[in-house]
């Protein structure tokens, strides 16, 4: 596993043009959270820090080659007294594989406050490493994430919404102390918030055979955190049909504020007969 701090060390090769380095990887794809990072780190790089990022909004287009660089070209479409907006396309041989806009929002603008509450879980210290309930599969993909603590809590571990199809709940961090830079926590989530979000959508159909991929990502920064401490990945899967799925997630920070929102929507087609199960650990982020 690469670390990520060399994922995300992108090199600027002009002035919006920056190229993303190779990653080992057991997938047979890039991983879909590794070319969202890189994206939203070459547009970062063209905003002043008066003004984060606040959201994002990505569809991947064509699947990417994880042993290939990828190149980065931001789009300056706006810069406002309060907000900034940036498009950014990321190419290999010749072919957008990934399109992003993120828009960013000075910091000093002020409004009425409220939030979600944290639903009541055991703590990661209680569920402990164990993947005995995962499946083969699930267990190969973690083993790709080596550098991050992922923690799945057990289904039956806390009470569930009954008006809501499927659910599941994660404990996440990085495992390795990761720099004091609000911007690199924020990055660094982006790529982690494509782990495990579609395993969601599969909740409800135990060992059903599909064929899975994300297809568009969306996220919204809501308040300050860290990547290397405990967050919790709260995740429901709103609809399922014609071979898609749509899936949802909000993540708290140990104290329970909540930090970020994710929505998601990938691909779960049926694998034709006679055809293998792809596990998951060999998907290909962003094949049509």
């Amino acid at each position: 596993m690469t670390d990520i701090e060399v994922i995300l060390g992108l090199e600027r090769i002009d002035r919006d043009i920056f190229r993303g380095p190779a990653v080992e990887s057991d997938l047979t794809r890039t991983f879909g959270g590794q070319v969202a990072a890189q994206a939203l780190v070459a547009a970062v790089q063209t905003v002043g820090p008066e003004r984060p990022v606040h959201s994002l909004h990505g569809y991947f287009i064509a699947p990417g080659k994880a042993a290939e660089p990828t190149i980065f070209l931001v789009d300056r479409v706006r810069d406002g007294r309060s907000f900034a907006t940036r498009q950014v396309r990321a190419v290999q041989d010749g072919t957008t594989i990934f399109s992003m806009h993120a828009s960013f929002h000075r910091q000093d603008d002020v409004g009425p406050e409220h939030s979600d509450a944290m639903r009541e879980v055991p703590r990661p210290e209680e569920i402990g490493e164990d993947r005995s309930q995962l499946s083969a599969s699930s267990r190969a993909l973690l083993d790709e994430w080596c550098d991050w603590d992922i923690r799945v809590v057990p289904q039956d571990a806390y009470p569930h919404n009954p008006y809501s199809a499927g659910q599941q709940v994660v404990w996440f961090r990085s495992k390795k102390r990761l720099p004091d830079d609000d911007t690199f926590h924020v990055c660094t989530l982006a790529y982690m918030s494509d782990m495990t979000l579609l395993h969601c959508a599969m909740v409800p159909h135990p060992g059903f055979p599909v064929q899975m991929a994300s297809l568009d990502h969306a996220m919204w920064f809501l308040r300050p955190f860290r990547a290397d401490e405990w967050l919790l990945y709260d995740q429901v899967t709103p609809s399922s049909a014609g071979g898609r799925s749509l899936v949802h997630g909000r993540i708290f920070d140990e104290q329970g504020n909540l930090v970020a929102i994710v929505t998601q929507e990938g691909l779960t087609r049926t694998l034709r007969e006679g055809s293998k199960s792809i596990p998951i650990a060999k998907l290909q982020e962003g094949e049509q």
